[in-house]
């Protein structure tokens, strides 16, 4: 199942509204396996215990001598780390497995901000405080799942001051058109190419055309990237 990348924020959404609709495209997932891995025995006993109380989650995998989970026969859907900071060997693993395309997931006591957004902008799919509650964290899986950024509500205007944000150039060399905006905001909203397309009744082709100058001019490497930079330029909104 391809996704597409869209910014959320949790805590104003956990109770409901626009996020149970931008996660409608993770009703097809029955059943989300997730691969916990922990900074204790203890830590990733208390969240495969939080995350049984939903069914809509199932943990696999074992566990070593250390408390960290173990690989099963076969990926998760989502991996989920809790660590002390992002300098943890297993956050790199996560890094390294979103990188390849894999949904990943961070909670993290101490999650220092730049250190963060080259996380997101790697590929992570959050970076959350492991204040959160269960059902935010299980919300944030969902997201993952579907293929949604995940932002901490309370983070976002720091994490968008980040100069490593644009850490590519603060100044745009060439701007975008309107026509670009527009097509970046439809990314942002979730829709695929043949989707924007049927929105703005031009061909895919030429949606093609638009994704690959926007991603050009705002030197992003990924749809993702796209959105992030789009909102720190304050082209689109979320």
């Amino acid at each position: 199942m391809s996704h597409q990348a869209v910014a959320i924020t949790l805590r104003s959404e956990s109770q409901g509204g626009s996020f149970a609709a931008a996660l409608q495209g993770a009703a097809r997932i029955l059943m989300i396996r997730v691969l916990v891995r922990a900074s204790s025995p203890l830590a990733r006993a208390g969240l495969e215990s939080l995350l049984g109380s939903y069914p809509a989650l199932q943990v696999i995998g074992g566990t070593d001598k250390d408390g960290r989970g173990v690989e099963s026969e076969s990926p998760p859907d989502v991996l989920l780390v809790e660590a002390d900071t992002l300098a943890d060997p297993a956050v790199r693993e996560a890094v390294d497995w979103a990188s390849a395309g894999g949904p990943a997931v961070l909670l993290v006591h101490n999650p220092a901000v730049e250190p963060a957004v080259d996380a997101l902008r790697a590929g992570v799919k959050a970076v959350l405080p492991s204040t959160m509650d269960g059902a935010e964290i299980a919300l944030a899986i969902q997201a993952a799942a579907a293929g949604l950024v995940v932002l901490d509500a309370a983070g976002v205007e720091t994490f968008l001051r980040v100069p490593s944000l644009v850490a590519r150039g603060e100044k745009l060399t060439e701007a975008l058109t309107g026509r670009e905006v527009e097509v970046l905001e439809l990314i942002a909203a979730g829709l695929g190419n043949k989707e924007i397309a049927a929105r703005m009744t031009i061909s895919e082709h030429t949606v093609k055309f638009h994704v690959a100058s926007i991603m050009g001019k705002l030197g992003a490497g990924s749809r993702t990237e796209a959105v992030t930079l789009g909102i720190r330029h304050g082209l689109i909104m979320i």
